[in-house]
């Protein structure tokens, strides 16, 4: 009969979007290979991502090159590359960024360089060993909830068009209310659940930063070359804002970084999803919020969207909480500022 067809129809769509939105929410919460927190180990540019997002790491790469004298900023915002000697493959995607004329605008190095691979790469690994959360994997789980929702509402309407149109008709052939208040109250209870929090930094991501800024000032061990451990340590954790000894060069990173946060906004909001949707930096395009710092935004894409994607961290934060990318990330300051939290901005 109608009545017991409404109720199947209901019950498995609503019963299905509940699965799938605890999956999803499951998926948020693995941790694919857990490790003990690093402490005061974790390497340089892990931590600048851990703090500030995609945006975060290509500042500390740049300071690092323009205090080696590898890289020259001038005031104006012009990244001119003075030798193509690297340490990392963050250090030669910037330099493949900056074209075969080595020499390019900071606002567009910077987008270009937190879009890369290798950047995008160190926001997976933190979120394989559960310092972050995997931005693609939290909007899969908001739209699992979305739909579930969905469901909801689809239950809610089908029932009550179904006691208007059988008004009046025997009480066996109209809808089973007793069912799906049971379904209805299945959905509520899933949805409290499957709740995901937004930012990108996760509890242990949170407290590995405290590790960090206990003690006094961090020092990294490793992927410091020449350039002062103090500085680059300060950059990484509280971002370009920390103070710099070369004023003309903070000058210019600044602006950069706060260029890029209105970028970021357009696409971005909180720490979830990437400014222009693309698929290969899943770790871009959240603003950050909740950190420390002013190490700026992350928008990893160009103001038209047209070319990058994502940046920014709801991505990743500053001191204190979370990250953009390939399934990775983006952002300078917290998820991409300057302070803490997933992205591109987590």
């Amino acid at each position: 009969m109608w009545h017991e067809i409404h109720l199947i129809v209901t019950a498995l769509l609503l019963l299905a979007a509940a699965v799938n939105a605890a999956r999803s929410a499951t998926r948020v919460r693995q941790v694919p290979h857990p490790q003990g927190l690093p402490g005061r180990g974790l390497p340089l540019l892990d931590a600048a991502f851990l703090a500030g997002g995609p945006g975060r790491v290509v500042d500390t790469v740049l300071v690092r090159m323009h205090q080696e004298g590898r890289a020259i900023v001038s005031r104006g915002g012009l990244v001119t590359i003075t030798s193509t000697k690297t340490y990392d493959d963050v250090e030669a995607a910037l330099i493949v960024a900056a074209g075969d004329l080595r020499q390019r605008d900071l606002i567009g190095l910077r987008r270009a360089a937190m879009t890369a691979d290798a950047v995008q790469r160190i926001g997976d690994r933190l979120a394989d060993r559960g310092l972050m959360r995997d931005p693609a994997r939290l909007r899969r789980a908001r739209s699992a909830r979305r739909l579930l929702q969905l469901a909801m509402l689809f239950a809610v309407v089908g029932t009550v068009a179904g006691f208007a149109l059988t008004i009046g008709r025997p009480f066996d052939e109209r809808p089973i209310l007793g069912g799906v208040l049971a379904l209805l109250l299945v959905g509520a209870v899933t949805l409290v659940a499957t709740r995901v929090r937004r930012a990108r930094i996760t509890p242990a991501g949170k407290r590995q930063l405290k590790l960090m800024t206990e003690g006094g000032p961090w020092k990294p061990r490793q992927g410091v070359g020449v350039a002062g451990a103090l500085l680059l340590g300060g950059v990484a954790l509280n971002g370009v804002g920390s103070g710099l000894p070369d004023e003309e060069l903070q000058e210019a990173m600044l602006a950069a970084a706060v260029t890029a946060r209105p970028l970021a906004g357009a696409g971005a909001t909180g720490s979830s999803g990437s400014s222009c949707g693309s698929s290969s930096a899943s770790w871009c395009g959240s603003s950050d919020s909740g950190h420390s710092g002013h190490s700026g935004g992350s928008g990893c894409g160009s103001s038209g969207c047209g070319s990058s994607t994502s940046c920014g961290s709801s991505s990743s934060c500053g001191s204190s909480s979370s990250s953009c990318g390939s399934s990775s990330s983006c952002g300078s300051s917290s998820s991409c500022g300057s302070s803490c939290g997933s992205s591109c901005g987590s």
